[in-house]
């Protein structure tokens, strides 16, 4: 069994939407800041190493043939493996390099150059190139490589510095760790504006759709509300769909109406006039017109049904109708001693006309009381915001399963020597049809006959 389609959302659409696109320009914007810091930091760490350099260009002279470099008077290039180191170093045979000068720093160790790198310095005299290696305790280091000509040296040198570019990397990180958080915070509170936003700009919509409820309830009958310019047109549209259902409606009632006037005459002058001549034919008449006078009144009960279930805004409280209906039927309707007990909370409402209560609750109720032996039970309970539902049981000798659909077609009668036209459960039947609703029937925990009828609720 496939799971129900799940119903497209307009303030999720929105709000997905916009925390789609949010998410995205956030990323994309911590991703530039976070390269935007990384580079300027390299840039300057980069400067520093330049200043190195040219220091040692400036200062770095040629005596009896070997190179000599200046005091430069940067502590932590005296230190032991600290972490800025410079050299001075000359071309070798294979493409490699030999340290002719180098900073205490390095002690024992020299400055390494890819022989890549150390071709692109040879092929380009004074300029700055800059690359990343490993220093003398396996640290990372920002290098750069320059080759320049000394006076007084006719094979050219290759100045180079280096610093642990450690502090760099652990700054970008924390700087990127920063951004990240900022722009989490921003986009919680973007998103949250976004909610607050849909809800608040969709406030009109929900109005509306809780006022088109309350008309369809019977609460209102029709919009009262102020709308903004672009759902006031759909506001006027709905009371004028509103007015005109109405007034089909009432006309469709009209018409109902008159039409019964015009066939209930004809049908009682026959009756009259064949009752005044007996007589085999007259007979036949008599039947027959009593036969289409009822199937009159079952057409147009169940058109007026129809036509009232249409209808907005009508609404009947049940518990006054079934305290009629018990009392009426207790005292008046039924031969005999019957007993009818009945519940129902004040405040249960049925959405239909009262007529239309009194005529299904009333025939069920009356059916029970006709074949109890003493007692009927009547409870009447709501099943959900849209429906209630009402049980009738008596303590008779209920209804063989198999004979349950035939009580329910017109003119159906399991006795002939019970009173009436076999119509009722058959009436209750298609009217609860034309309401919505349904009819069952059952074992009654009394020994009888249940009989469950669904209607739909109106709130009270």
């Amino acid at each position: 069994m496939t799971a129900p389609r799940r119903r497209p959302s307009l303030v999720r659409r929105l709000i997905l939407l916009a925390a789609g696109w949010s998410v995205v320009a956030l990323l994309v914007t911590g991703i530039l800041l976070t390269t935007a810091f990384h580079q300027a930091s390299l840039r300057r760490f980069d400067l520093v190493l330049s200043d190195v350099t040219q220091g040692l260009l400036a200062g770095s002279t040629v005596q009896d043939g070997q190179v000599v470099a200046p005091l430069l008077t940067d502590a932590r290039a005296l230190r032991v493996y600290s972490g800025r180191y410079w050299q001075i170093a000359e071309h070798a045979r294979g493409g490699k390099m030999h340290p002719l000068v180098r900073s205490r720093s390095l002690f024992d160790q020299e400055l390494n150059v890819a022989p890549d790198t150390l071709a692109s310095v040879a092929a380009a005299p004074g300029k700055e190139f800059y690359y990343d290696t490993r220093g003398p305790l396996g640290q990372p280091l920002r290098a750069m490589a320059m080759q320049v000509s000394l006076p007084g040296r006719t094979a050219p040198v290759i100045l180079m510095a280096a610093e642990d570019r450690s502090p760099l990397d652990a700054e970008a990180r924390r700087f990127a760790f920063l951004t990240a958080a900022a722009l989490v915070i921003l986009g919680a509170g973007i998103l949250i504006a976004v909610v607050v936003q849909v809800r608040v700009g969709l406030r009109p919509l929900f109005d509306l759709r809780r006022e088109v409820s309350n008309v369809r309830k019977g609460k209102t009958d029709r919009l009262e509300g102020a709308y903004p310019e672009e759902l006031e047109p759909l506001a006027v549209e709905l009371n004028a769909l509103v007015a005109h259902n109405q007034e089909v409606v009432e006309r469709q009632r009209t018409h109902v109406g008159n039409l019964a006037h015009a066939l209930k005459t004809p049908l009682s002058v026959m009756l009259t006039e064949a009752s005044q001549q007996p007589g085999p034919l007259a007979a036949i008449v008599s039947h027959q017109a009593e036969l289409m006078r009822g199937q009159v009144d079952h057409h147009l009960r169940r058109a007026r049904a129809a036509a009232r279930a249409q209808a907005m805004g009508e609404r009947t409280a049940v518990e006054p109708v079934l305290d009629e209906l018990a009392s009426t039927i207790e005292r008046v309707v039924l031969p005999k001693a019957v007993t009818i007990d009945w519940r129902c909370p004040e405040d249960l409402c049925f959405r239909g006309e009262k007529q239309d209560l009194l005529e299904l609750a009333g025939n069920v109720i009356e059916n029970a009381g006709k074949w109890c032996k003493s007692k009927v039970r009547v409870n009447a309970a709501p099943t959900g915001p849209e429906q209630l539902l009402l049980t009738v049981e008596d303590d008779g000798p209920g209804l063989p399963p198999e004979k349950r659909d035939e009580v329910l077609k017109r003119g159906a009668r399991l006795d002939e020597s019970a009173p009436g036209s076999g119509l009722g459960l058959a009436i209750v039947d298609e009217l609860a049809r034309a309401y919505g609703g349904s009819l069952s029937l059952g074992d009654s925990a009394m020994g009888g006959l249940k009989v469950e009828l669904t209607l739909p609720r109106a709130e009270a």
